[in-house]
């Protein structure tokens, strides 16, 4: 009869440990999953501002007839909207009758 209180406690504290494990397994997946939504976020968000100041450059190609000479005339008068706080663009215009090269970079924050 003792032994088998022993083999109950045993039981379950092997139990409580194996549910301990598998609690901490399911979280380490949620975190590893929420982080891999955050980077996805954060590289869709970079890939639209790309896109967005593409656009607006053949726009302005397309009534000017000449592309751009550098973001800021994109910004003051097509719209575009930078964060600049958060997003490093370059924008390389080489010819009038050549689309941009366009790069969008997110800052690093500490």
């Amino acid at each position: 009869m003792y032994q088998e209180k022993r083999l109950r406690r045993g039981a379950k504290r092997l139990g409580a440990a194996i549910a301990a494990v598998c609690t901490l397994l399911l979280l380490l997946g949620v975190w590893a999953v929420w982080n891999g939504a955050q980077a996805a976020m954060r590289e869709q968000a970079a890939q639209s501002l790309r896109t967005a100041v593409l656009d607006a450059a053949v726009q302005c190609y397309a009534l000017e007839g000449a592309y751009p000479q550098s973001l800021s005339y994109l910004e003051e008068n097509y719209g575009v909207q930078v964060n600049h706080s958060r997003f490093i663009v370059s924008y390389e215009a080489y010819a009038s009758n050549q689309l941009p090269a366009v790069a969008v970079l997110e800052k690093q924050t500490a």
